[in-house]
C-alpha cells in the first residue's frame, strides 16, 4: 500500500506542477496581449493625430480670377508665404489675407505664353509655407501647390490670365521641388 500511495502522491505532484506552468503561461499569454493592444491602440492614436495635424488647402476664386483666397476646413491659418519660381520673379509673398494674387506673375506668365493660342489653359507651380494652429499647438507646412489657370483673347488690349483653381502637387515642399514642378511645366 506505501508504494501505491507513493504513486499518487507523485502524480499528484505532478499535476499541480503541470498546473503551475499553464497558469503561468496564461498569465504571460494575457500580459503580452495587453501589451500588444495597447502599441496598437498608441500606433492608432498617433497615426490619428498626424492625419488631423495635416494641412489642406483649398481655394476658392475671387475678384473674378484675379485672386485665389486659401483656406483650410479643418484648421486656422496664422500665415501664409507664396514663393514664385525664378522664371516668373522668385518672389516671395506674405499676403495679410491667405490669398494668391494673378498681378504677381500676371505678365511674365502671359509673355511666356505668348505666341501660341490666345486661350490657353494651364497650372503654374507655387511652394508654399503655411503657419496654422491644430488646437493649441502652432504647426508649419510646407508644400508645392499647382496654380491653375486660362488665358482669354480680349479685343483691345491683348490677353487676360484668370486664376481657376488650386491643387497640390508635392507634399514635400522646398525651393528645389518648386525649380523641378517648373522645369516640367514646359514653359
Amino acid at each position: 500500500m506505501s508504494r501505491e500511495w507513493r504513486r499518487w502522491l507523485t502524480l499528484a505532484e505532478l499535476l499541480a506542477v503541470a498546473g503551475a506552468v499553464i497558469a503561468a503561461l496564461t498569465l504571460w499569454n494575457s500580459w503580452s496581449e495587453r501589451r500588444a493592444a495597447a502599441a496598437d491602440k498608441a500606433l492608432a492614436e498617433a497615426g490619428e493625430a498626424r492625419a488631423r495635424s495635416r494641412l489642406d488647402l483649398a481655394a476658392t476664386v475671387a475678384d473674378r480670377g484675379d485672386r485665389l483666397l486659401l483656406a483650410s476646413g479643418e484648421h486656422e491659418l496664422a500665415e501664409i508665404a507664396v514663393t514664385l519660381p525664378r522664371a516668373l520673379g522668385g518672389a516671395r509673398h506674405r499676403p495679410a489675407v491667405p490669398a494668391i494674387d494673378a498681378g504677381w506673375f500676371r505678365e511674365r506668365l502671359l509673355r511666356l505664353t505668348d505666341g501660341g493660342p490666345d486661350e490657353r489653359e494651364g497650372a503654374t507651380p507655387v511652394l508654399l509655407v503655411a503657419r496654422y494652429w491644430d488646437g493649441e499647438a502652432a504647426h508649419t507646412a510646407a508644400a508645392v501647390y499647382d496654380v491653375t489657370w486660362t488665358t482669354e483673347g480680349r479685343l483691345l488690349r491683348g490677353r487676360s490670365l484668370v486664376l481657376t483653381g488650386l491643387r497640390l502637387r508635392d507634399r514635400a515642399g522646398t525651393p528645389a521641388a518648386l525649380e523641378r514642378a517648373w522645369a516640367r511645366t514646359g514653359l
